[in-house]
């Protein structure tokens, strides 16, 4: 079963993101879905419960959009909060140790924005080592990150972004029944 981190700071004004956690919905109600800027407005994280939720969970995803070529500040406060020495990492931190950690994406920008040559320089998965290191960090098994481009409003329509993030949505679940033994039932 699958927690799914969703780190939206705006998520009622987005189209990418809300269609694809509605797709998540309606394809595993069983998923687990904290909306972490809807839980902790104030950014005050309840580390404590927080890592109760990972523990029950074999797959995380986190759900963002990128943000200045990373993960929305939320996420990140996430990550200092509740992946804790003793936790996630140090002598005794295996508690995540063997879990699966898995990004997914939404990106405002055009592909051809993502390359050497183009007006990120970088490739995304290039912008995705701060997250990939954390979980080879917390000894979990990172897995290459879900992630589709053209969710700026000023460049496609909601329709369009709409039908990408299905098609994204629709991977990520096939990916994690895989992840869950193939059924896409709760364990």
């Amino acid at each position: 079963m699958a927690l799914i981190l969703l780190a939206h700071p705006d998520f009622q004004q987005s189209v990418a993101n809300k269609a694809v956690i509605t797709h998540l919905q309606a394809a595993r109600p069983h998923y687990e879905i904290r909306d972490l800027a809807a839980l902790y407005p104030d950014f005050r994280i309840d580390a404590a419960a927080e890592q109760q939720a990972l523990l029950r969970h074999q797959t995380i995803v986190c759900q963002y959009p990128m943000f200045w070529y990373n993960m929305p500040a939320i996420l990140k406060h996430y990550f200092d909060c509740v992946f804790t020495h003793g936790f996630a990492y140090g002598s005794t931190g295996d508690k995540l140790k063997g879990k699966n950690l898995v990004a997914s994406i939404t990106i405002g920008s055009p592909a051809a924005d993502y390359r050497a040559d183009g007006v990120a320089h970088f490739r995304v998965l290039e912008l995705c080592k701060n997250i990939e290191q954390t979980a080879y960090y917390a000894q979990m098994n990172y897995l290459d990150p879900f992630y589709f481009h053209g969710t700026s409003p000023a460049l496609y329509t909601p329709e369009q972004v709409q039908s990408k993030a299905e098609s994204c949505a629709a991977g990520l679940v096939a990916l994690l029944d895989k992840l869950d033994g193939g059924d896409g039932k709760a364990a």
